[in-house]
């Protein structure tokens, strides 16, 4: 079987890379030479690669004589995949159903060329294994790259932003252009990298934070006394708050932080 007989689906999001550089250099920004120095024993850990494709940047991942298992939804993908790479441990199925735990009981490396239809869905799960993902890194749509990258006061600062970057350092590595792909697509790519911080817990209730980022983020452009008014009710918190004034964005993950203390989760 040639890389011919793989077509992609425009129902499963698929791009394939085909430049070789790229996708080295999206392979080693989970290697140890290329993490941040407090978090550079992460490269030692087993990876789990998203959507493997063709195997472009699968090669590069087998080199690093890291555990590897790769994740695909592709039936016709996974036939190939078994085809050129016989050693390479394929798991065929839906990374958004599965459990997690099932394939590494320890902590692991996630990354991927993300499909773009699914990538917030990826990293919303990421949160929920945070505990055993301590770096992440990959490419995706530039703009959803962005906005996790993003601080306060960007236009494109939000839910996701939020949520990952109050356990993890995001950093935005560099730009991919629509041509390495086939087919190409019709945005721009990025590829980032978050590794977790030293934060162990949010002191508080970590479900109700999620609530008053998505409320917040739900109407953007109102006020967070407007956008949040339904929780402040409830909470007893003073309508006055100088807080509340301001529009989500402009909230940095500390000041969600004190906002989710002051809210004083409810039942």
């Amino acid at each position: 079987m040639n890389h011919m007989q793989v077509r992609a689906k425009k129902n499963l999001g698929q791009h394939f890379l085909k430049d070789e550089e790229i996708a080295r250099r999206i392979s080693e920004t989970i290697s140890a030479e290329q993490l941040p120095a407090a978090s550079a024993a992460y490269g030692s850990l087993p990876i789990l690669e998203i959507g493997p494709g063709m195997g472009m940047m699968t090669k590069y991942l087998m080199n690093t004589g890291r555990e590897l298992t790769a994740v695909e939804l592709d039936h016709e993908s996974v036939e190939y995949l078994d085809k050129i790479y016989p050693g390479l441990n394929v798991v065929e199925g839906d990374f958004l159903k599965m459990d997690l735990e099932e394939i590494y009981s320890g902590p692991f490396a996630l990354i991927g060329n993300y499909p773009y239809n699914i990538s917030s869905q990826i990293f919303f799960k990421v949160l929920d294994y945070k505990e055993k993902i301590p770096v992440v890194a990959g490419m995706l749509q530039k703009e959803v790259a962005e906005r996790i990258c993003s601080g306060p006061g960007s236009k494109v600062y939000g839910i996701l932003s939020v949520l990952l970057q109050a356990w993890y350092d995001c950093e935005y590595l560099f730009n991919v252009e629509p041509h390495v792909f086939a087919p190409p697509p019709k945005v721009r790519s990025g590829v980032l990298r978050l590794t977790r911080n030293s934060r162990e817990s949010l002191g508080v209730d970590e479900a109700f934070f999620k609530t008053v980022v998505k409320t917040a983020f739900g109407q953007r452009r109102k006020t967070l006394r407007n956008s949040l008014a339904s929780l402040i009710a409830q909470s007893g918190m003073a309508p006055d708050s100088e807080i509340l004034s301001l529009r989500p964005e402009r909230l940095s993950v500390e000041q969600f932080i004190s906002l989710t203390r002051e809210l004083k989760p409810f039942s």
